[in-house]
């Protein structure tokens, strides 16, 4: 078998932190980079990254779910590390 860094057949996973900055970016139009202040609010404003990164870790047979206010949306991040959206048009954002 030759080593050429493929890892074909194994999931690897990103950071919920860096996951939720990614859809909340997809769903806005705009590249991660650009979700920063001060047209959005900064994750670590709303959740501690390093605590929800952690959450689940190594938990793989634990039910885990966390959700959270982030830039008009109401996020989920489940315990496969989805993240989903939902447009928050009840909360009185303050943009």
């Amino acid at each position: 078998m030759d080593g050429g860094g493929d890892n074909a057949g194994e999931t690897v996973r990103k950071p919920p932190s860096r996951a939720v900055v990614e859809a909340v970016a997809e769903a806005e139009g705009i590249s991660p980079d650009e979700l920063q202040p001060p047209e959005y609010e900064p994750l670590h404003a709303v959740v501690d990254p390093d605590a929800l990164d952690s959450l689940c870790a190594n938990r793989p047979t634990t039910d885990c779910e966390v959700s959270f206010q982030f830039c008009g949306y109401e996020v989920t991040v489940g315990e496969d590390g989805t993240v989903a959206l939902t447009a928050n048009t009840t909360d009185g954002d303050s943009d």
